[in-house]
């Protein structure tokens, strides 16, 4: 008999022991297979390389803490101790975290150029800037055979089918990329006439940290930091982000996100056009409507008012009493004549010398007085009806506009000459000796 049998659950508890002593604390580098997610949060998966795999597991607790979403075929680095499934008595590597393969380096690298951009003042709000509204040319620096550029395209031509879309092609990961985006973002800002755009949008689909390390390169983020044209990011996926979108005037979330915000929708802006084109109409048809009213009530007023027209009838006035006056002087002379001529009989009856050279020189005199009688009743009227003339041009509102005071009005065109007539928002028009004014009531 041996000396000592072991049980299986012994055996194996045996061994857990050992290789949580031995393997605690350790970094597992592989590829992600078979990952599976079950609703209690916990992730299982296989890490494996060409030679052998080893089972993992991430408990829920630290899988929460963790930036990176795994997925099948990721390259990651994973730190943990080993252990062993009891129940399967299968051992394993109980994840604590789980880092992308070469994040580590490269995360250190991305915080560095990122204080140290920060600091020149690259990323300060004050320097972004503005998109325009309405841009009628677009250069986009992107891969001309990835599908970023075919959904920002498409999304263009369905929003903003009048944008001219310039392409400067580009490779977005591996060497010299980086150097690529540069000169693409610096050809556009040199450009002129029909080949300098409006807008410079940077893009490029989702990928790993590494897909994307191109933009996180300084010799990008300079580029577009001295770009005098605004430029859009709009690299990767909403979770990404990167050295450009730091830089750039504006980050949006994915390719597609920058070609929705980059340019109005046609069909929106049609339709608030045509809303504004009624409202302009029903405004100015209501408007000239108001301003016939007034002017007919401002013509009634002035023709009511108008001294002329009191002259005119005053000299129909002064051509009745003429007439009069003619048909009075003719009634008097034809009196004094028949009375004349009965002196003259009874003169030449009695004929007394000087009784009758008496009366003729009263005869003559009473003549000349009936001759000059209508002139001089003339002349009075014409000097009176002059200095009515003088009197209601003088009173009339032009003439009391001359002399500096004004007429105000509301908008009906009443005039207002207490401020009782007037409330808060009420538009009067001021009229003056030389043009009017317009002002609201505060």
């Amino acid at each position: 008999m041996p000396e000592q049998i072991h049980t299986v659950a012994g055996l194996t508890a045996l061994i857990r022991d050992s290789l949580e002593g031995r393997f605690s604390g350790v970094w597992v580098e592989g590829e992600i297979s078979n990952l599976r997610l079950p609703g209690s949060g916990h992730q299982y998966f296989t890490l494996k390389d060409p030679f052998a795999q080893l089972a993992c597991v991430f408990f829920k607790g630290a899988a929460m803490r963790c930036p990176v979403r795994l997925a099948d075929g990721m390259q990651v680095q994973v730190f943990g101790n080993l252990s062993v499934y009891e129940a399967r008595g299968q051992y394993q590597l109980v994840a604590q975290l789980v880092q992308a393969k070469g994040q580590g380096d490269l995360q250190a690298k991305f915080e560095a150029l990122k204080r140290k951009l920060e600091a020149e003042g690259l990323f300060d709000p004050e320097s972004k800037k503005p998109i325009p509204s309405f841009p009628i040319r677009i250069g986009i620096v992107t891969s001309p055979t990835g599908a970023a550029i075919r959904d920002m395209i498409n999304v263009l031509s369905r929003r903003a089918p009048w944008v001219q879309v310039l392409i400067y092609p580009v490779r977005v990961q591996g060497d010299g990329a980086a150097e690529e985006i540069a000169a693409g973002v610096q050809y556009f800002d040199r450009a002129a006439g029909e080949h300098r755009p409006d807008l410079v949008i940077v893009a490029r689909g989702g990928g790993s940290i590494e897909d994307l390390w191109a933009f996180n390169e300084e010799v990008v983020a300079r580029a577009i930091a001295a770009c005098s044209i605004p430029v859009m990011s709009g690299v990767g996926h909403e979770i990404d982000f990167t050295i450009a979108d730091f830089v750039a005037d504006r980050r949006e979330p994915t390719p597609s996100a920058a070609a929705e915000n980059a340019a109005p929708d046609g069909a929106t802006l049609l339709r608030h056009l045509g809303r504004l084109r009624d409202a302009l109409d029903s405004r100015t048809e209501s408007t000239l409507a108001l301003q016939h009213r007034h002017v007919v009530s401002l013509r009634r007023e002035i023709e009511a008012r108008e001294p002329g027209r009191k002259i005119r009838s005053w000299i129909q006035t002064l051509d009745f009493l003429q007439e009069r006056m003619d048909i009075l002087a003719t009634g008097q002379l034809q009196q004094a004549g028949a009375h004349l001529n009965g002196l003259r009989r009874s003169l030449a009856a009695i004929q007394p010398g000087r009784v009758v050279d008496r009366q003729a020189a009263d005869l003559l005199r009473i003549g000349e007085r009936l001759e000059r009688l209508p002139d001089r009743r003339l002349e009075r009227l014409a000097e009176k009806i002059h200095n009515l003339e003088g009197l209601m041009q003088s009173l009339s509102p032009d003439a009391v506009l001359k002399r500096g005071y004004s007429l105000t009005t509301d908008e009906a065109g009443r005039p207002v000459s207490d401020p009782g007539q007037v409330k808060s928002g009420d538009l009067l028009r001021t009229r003056l000796r030389s043009g009017e004014l317009r002002s609201r009531v505060e």
